[in-house]
């Protein structure tokens, strides 16, 4: 504890502080300085900063969440730390060694630096074992930006809350500030959201509000029906394929029975990428359905279904070219192009049977449908 934090903590008594179990104010009759164990009332100047000098730890505690005005960035700097679970004494004692979370696939550390400040560290979910000489080190939060452009394969991220962060860096020594900055370059708005979350004050729009109000070639997608908002979600929203917690839903009174994901930061709203994949397939429902006879053995048909399995788990890297027992395997679907497919890519031998009964009917509801 410093002199200036126990000057700045008898200069804000006045206006009343509370802090994990720090209670200090000042009326008429002096100073109140209260901890979870003592209570001294009536003190002056010089007995308050004694008496302040005897608990270094609730004051460079209350003197560090002090210095952050915004609710929202101290109280997930406290979350890391856990400090609205554990006391004082407990994080001092456990934040030399470090006291970690994770966050989506960001692992952040919390140390303990001079006189009570903070000192954080963040790597990836995969390196937090590793040795922080093995990872590229940063310290600045900008470069953030740019290790969350591309996946391990060089690809572009459009969706930053994707499970495809790339592995390998550590960003060093920061402080608040530096890894609030860091975090919202990786995951942008998910702390804002967060808070607003925990405090009760989440705005959510739900899918048809957000159909309701897209324009030019999005406008269509308010003509999704129900049941294919759900697929857009199970596609689309979870934790295979988006670390957000999915709060949004058909509207406000019909949830949708798809899993919401288990992420620490919730969706508050359709993404862009779930707007744009909506109006492909709202285009795709609108087609009739038909009745197709192709010629295939069992054991090809089920093959067709490892392929879409394979693909929609994102598992076709993982599938060896030797196992060849893989429906998915490489060699097994170029067997299966050889044999039943031409040299345009379509299956041969296809014929078409019959539109299936009532396919009109539903499609002209569809159309008719009032647009809410």
């Amino acid at each position: 504890m410093t002199e200036l934090q126990r000057v700045t903590l008898r200069r804000a008594a006045p206006n009343g502080v509370e802090c994990d179990g720090l209670v200090v104010s000042h009326d008429r009759s002096g100073y109140t300085f209260e901890t979870p164990a003592t209570r001294h009332e009536q003190l002056d100047a010089e007995a308050f900063d004694d008496v302040a000098a005897d608990h270094p730890w609730l004051v460079s505690n209350w003197h560090y969440w002090h210095q952050f005005a915004e609710p929202s960035r101290r109280d997930f700097l406290r979350w890391v730390e856990g400090a609205d679970d554990r006391s004082v004494a407990d994080r001092y004692d456990a934040l030399p060694e470090g006291l970690s979370r994770e966050w989506g696939q960001l692992h952040i550390t919390a140390e303990l630096a001079g006189a009570g400040e903070r000192r954080y560290h963040l790597r990836h979910v995969a390196d937090a074992g590793a040795e922080v000489d093995s990872l590229d080190t940063y310290t600045d939060p900008l470069d953030a930006r740019d290790l969350a452009k591309h996946d391990d394969a060089g690809r572009y991220r459009p969706l930053k809350t994707a499970p495809t962060l790339v592995d390998g860096w550590a960003f060093v020594d920061l402080t608040g500030r530096e890894l609030l900055q860091t975090v919202d370059f990786f995951y942008p708005a998910t702390v804002a959201n967060w808070y607003r979350e925990q405090e009760g004050e989440l705005d959510v729009t739900h899918f048809r509000e957000t159909a309701e109000r897209q324009t030019g070639i999005y406008d269509v997608i308010d003509e999704l029906p129900q049941e294919a908002v759900e697929w857009v979600a199970g596609a689309c929203c979870v934790d295979s394929q988006c670390l957000k917690r999915r709060e949004w839903d058909e509207d406000v009174e019909t949830p949708l029975d798809v899993p919401r994901g288990d992420g620490e930061f919730p969706c508050r709203e359709p993404c862009s990428l779930v707007v744009a994949a909506a109006r492909k397939w709202t285009k795709l429902e609108q087609e009739e359905e038909q009745t197709y006879e192709v010629t295939m053995t069992e054991s090809e048909l089920a093959q067709l279904a490892d392929l879409v399995d394979a693909v929609a788990e994102g598992r076709t890297d993982e599938i060896r070219e030797a196992d060849v027992y893989d429906g998915a395997n490489r060699y097994r679907a170029r067997y299966l192009r050889a044999k039943r497919m031409d040299d345009a890519g379509r299956f041969e031998n296809v014929t078409e049977r019959s539109a299936i009964a009532g396919t009109a009917a539903r499609t002209a509801t569809r159309a008719s449908r009032p647009r809410r």
